[in-house]
């Protein structure tokens, strides 16, 4: 017996009531600065979920960049909610607003395909589990994130552009303003800039360590642009940084060096010695490691006797290993003595200038004068050279023969050599002077 329409109509599934959710999204990105802000959007689809008869059940909304798939928390709440059965419906300004990524929208398909999310509206759009608006909406999502990776690749290539012109992008480091006026994108910070200079040329003529220009930028209450107090990290980052000499690195994984059109602050030259004195020499066992010129020298100004280190700079454009030695006061007696390092090379030059000042002790000077002779004789007579030209004595030039010993001996004829000073051997503003002190003999 045939139903009557009525029976029909009685026995048809009712349609569950739709419980939506209001969810609304901003980046702070730059690229999407021309999106309806939050505000704008929860007014907008408010008008017209009255229009269309709708109750919203919750609002939800967060700025946050929609990129990357499952990194914003409000929207990864949502869909949650709507796995559990809480929502079944979305409103939204837009669907780039729901999804930028193949990711996010991959989920928003699949929760349809279950039958746990039943209708997308936005203010032009409605999207149901119908093969067609999910193709719709798989195609705007599509499109949204086509559009946010060609963006993407175009602000890559204006900062490339940028950096090829002489600008760092980014923010500017410490010492620096960025300014984005005109040509001149970045400027000097002349609060800061100067400590900035004046903490290389610490490090770089008084061999400061990185723990050394810490406590000074604290006492002198030096603080950031922020406000902040630099860290010991921030501090070495900065004295690694080629920027403050005129060249910068972009993007950091390329090793070629841009020239900026901003104004350096240092020379590259102290640059280059701030370079040498962050390098870390490869540690020797202990007590064998010995310098020329050690034990001989004390500090002018607190007594203590001058120590030495080495210091290895791999030279990239020829793979070349450099080895300099610095000489500086060991500061056993004064924690706090700033007196600069002097190179070896420019020690010797002091040394060999001072010579010729020196009263060199007659007695311990001859006779070792006289060893060095008959040694030069020994070896000539190998030579084949003999006769009474090598045994006539010469006239004895101490100062020269300490030059040269200076020159071309060994680390312990140099310290025997000095033994001889007529007084105590001092180092002061890479300076070596002779504090005088009385002796029996004197030679000239």
């Amino acid at each position: 017996m045939e139903q009557t329409l009525s029976q029909q109509v009685s026995q048809t599934p009712k349609t569950a009531p739709i419980r939506w959710c209001l969810y609304a999204r901003k980046s702070s990105e730059q690229d999407e600065r021309q999106a309806l802000s939050i505000e704008q959007q929860l007014k907008e689809m408010q008008l017209l979920a009255d229009h269309w008869g709708i109750e919203i059940s919750e609002v939800r909304q967060e700025s946050h960049s929609s990129k990357v798939a499952g990194a914003r928390p409000i929207f990864n709440r949502l869909i949650k909610d709507i796995q559990l059965g809480y929502f079944n419906g979305i409103i939204s300004w837009a669907p780039d607003r729901l999804s930028r990524s193949a990711g996010d929208l991959g989920v928003l398909v699949d929760l349809m395909d279950q039958g746990k999310l039943v209708e997308i509206r936005t203010h032009s759009q409605t999207f149901t589990n119908n093969p067609n608006e999910k193709f719709l909406l798989m195609i705007l999502g599509s499109q949204a994130k086509l559009e946010n990776d060609n963006r993407g690749l175009n602000v890559i290539r204006g900062l490339h552009n940028k950096a090829a012109n002489g600008w760092r992008p980014g923010q500017a480091p410490i010492g620096y303003l960025n300014n984005g006026l005109g040509e001149q994108k970045i400027i000097v910070d002349e609060e800061r800039s100067t400590v900035i200079a004046e903490m290389f040329e610490r490090v770089g003529k008084q061999a400061h360590t990185g723990r050394d220009i810490k406590r000074w930028l604290d006492n002198i209450d030096f603080r950031s642009r922020q406000g902040k107090r630099l860290a010991l990290s921030h501090i070495y980052r900065t004295l690694q940084n080629p920027f403050y000499y005129g060249k910068f690195q972009y993007p950091k994984t390329n090793s070629k060096l841009h020239d900026g059109k901003h104004t350096p602050i240092i020379s590259k030259e102290l640059w280059d010695e701030v370079q040498i004195q962050l390098t870390v020499a490869p540690k020797a066992p202990a007590g064998t490691k010995e310098f020329s010129f050690t034990k001989i020298l004390k500090c002018g100004v607190c007594k203590t006797g001058v120590t030495a280190e080495e210091k290895l700079k791999r030279i990239k454009s020829t793979d070349e290993i450099r080895r300099y030695v610095y000489y500086h006061c060991g500061r056993a007696n004064d924690l706090d003595c700033i007196q600069p390092y002097i190179r070896e090379g420019e020690l010797m030059s002091e040394l060999l200038k001072l010579v010729d000042r020196l009263n060199l002790d007659e007695i311990g000077a001859q006779e070792q004068f006289k060893d060095e002779l008959e040694r030069y004789q020994r070896f000539n007579g190998v030579l084949g050279y003999t006769g009474d030209e090598l045994i006539q004595k010469p006239a004895i030039d101490l100062k020269a023969y300490a030059k040269y010993v200076l020159e071309n001996g060994t680390r312990e004829e140099k310290r025997e050599i000095l033994k001889y000073v007529d007084g105590e051997l001092l180092l002061k503003d890479r300076q070596v002077y002779v504090e005088r002190k009385p002796r029996s003999k004197k030679f000239n």
